[in-house]
């Protein structure tokens, strides 16, 4: 039997999922994005970061 686990990454975080994998308060999360470090998409009434986006933030050290 196998008992590999397979995990799924998410493609996108709500600004509060973002906030908590990241440890970047969300005045800090609002700051990135006004200042288009950190790309969002909206979906109706909700504001989606995407994965890759955040990883690339957090990636650079900046």
């Amino acid at each position: 039997m196998d008992t590999t686990k397979i995990t799924i990454e998410p493609l996108a975080y709500s600004v509060s999922e973002a906030c908590r994998v990241s440890s970047l308060g969300r005045t800090r999360l609002y700051q990135l994005i006004a200042e288009g470090r950190l790309e969002v998409r909206k979906i109706g009434k909700r504001t989606l970061i995407p994965a890759a986006s955040l990883r690339a933030l957090i990636d650079s050290g900046d």
